[in-house]
């Protein structure tokens, strides 16, 4: 993986713009500071573990720990990339593979941000299929924050917190977990603030464990994945090192990379150093020149600019990869929001827009299956 660290995710910049078109001049101060986390090293982060669920997460540029969380046989990937409300796209083109009978069993799905839940409905089966798309069409921005700033962020996410504890229930969990024991994996990517590295989670060895804290840790982790640092708060997870208590701070996995297939160490190498068949890349964004007339407000001119600094990330990580499986001889198919497309959102995680843009997923992804033979079941 191209971690790209001077680089925010496009969500970040698309939430940004659409909130700056809501946001009052002045947010309203912090009602306090948060309480302080006690001061732990670098050497006890690395040895950190969470209770009772070892093995469940590796950092994304480790290349052995990747290795030994790899399936045993390969077979299509899928990489679903950051995107904010955008994710409606990647939404609607696994909608439409699936509808148009081409979607395979795919052996390796990864989703960083808006991805993870993507990857995650996605994984779990074409029964869910509904949900998907329920998630992406009939969400609107008080679905996912409120107004207002906390300690360490300016919008209150308690409602998105509320909406993923009532999108990933009990029976999704075990979903995940039967895809697991198949040998699927499912790869959700966060940002550790103080290691300053990806953390990907093995969401699938998470859910096998099953009950209550299973449940709790799988969608902590992708609120964390979701989390733009500043705009929403970071994500506490309590681990601990040689028996010592460790809060790590976590952030949005697209502050890492747009989309994740492999350490960057393993993408030098050539053929076998990942175990893939085929490689189905969705961004949740467009890759080219897209005429925006920007505002004159804080938000919206950082929300631009950092747009584009990502779409550009998007494109030379892209890139990295194709030049690796040109070397494997590995098929890879990328879909993106086609620049053709005009739609504006009025606001952040605006239901017309994302309806819009569901259906222009959904569309593509028939076209895409008609003429990629290596995408059948």
């Amino acid at each position: 993986m191209i971690v790209i660290r001077s680089r925010l995710r496009l969500g970040l910049a698309l939430l940004l713009g659409g909130v700056a078109s809501s946001w009052a001049a002045t947010a309203p101060p912090a009602p306090h500071k948060p309480a302080p986390r006690a001061r732990f090293t670098k050497t006890e982060r690395e040895a950190a573990t969470v209770p009772g669920f070892p093995s469940v997460r590796f950092f994304g540029d480790d290349a052995n720990a990747y290795r030994a969380a790899l399936p045993d046989k390969p077979g299509p990937w899928l990489a679903l990339s950051a995107g904010g409300e955008d994710g409606a796209f990647g939404a609607g083109f696994l909608f439409g593979l699936d509808q148009s009978g081409k979607r395979p069993p795919y052996s390796v799905i990864t989703g960083v941000s808006t991805g993870s839940l993507i990857a995650t409905y996605a994984f779990a089966g074409s029964r869910y299929d509904r949900d998907l798309k329920s998630a992406y069409t009939g969400v609107t921005s008080a679905d996912v924050f409120e107004v207002g700033r906390t300690p360490d962020s300016l919008v209150d996410v308690w409602p998105f917190r509320k909406l993923i504890a009532k999108r990933v229930t009990p029976e999704l969990l075990r979903a995940v977990a039967a895809q697991y024991r198949r040998g699927r994996r499912l790869f959700v990517v966060t940002t550790d603030l103080d290691a300053g590295r990806p953390v990907v989670w093995n969401m699938g060895a998470i859910a096998k464990h099953g009950g209550a804290r299973a449940l709790a840790l799988f969608r902590r982790v992708l609120i964390a994945s979701s989390s733009i640092p500043g705009m929403f708060p970071p994500v506490v997870i309590k681990t601990a090192s040689n028996g010592k208590p460790i809060e790590e701070l976590y952030a949005d996995g697209g502050v890492s990379a747009p989309f994740y297939l492999a350490p960057e160490s393993v993408l030098a190498q050539a053929h076998g150093a990942v175990p893939t068949t085929s490689i189905q890349i969705v961004i949740n964004a467009k890759l080219g020149p897209d005429f925006w007339f920007t505002k004159r407000n804080t938000l919206a001119v950082l929300g631009r600019a950092l747009g584009l600094g990502l779409s550009a990330g998007a494109r030379f990580e892209i890139a990295n990869v194709r030049r690796w499986a040109t070397r494997a001889r590995v098929p890879v198919s990328i879909a993106a929001i086609n620049v053709g497309f005009k739609a504006r959102s009025h606001g952040a995680f605006d239901p017309k827009y994302m309806k819009a843009l569901f259906t222009v997923g959904e569309k593509d992804a028939r076209k895409s299956a008609a003429s990629a033979p290596q995408l059948t079941r």
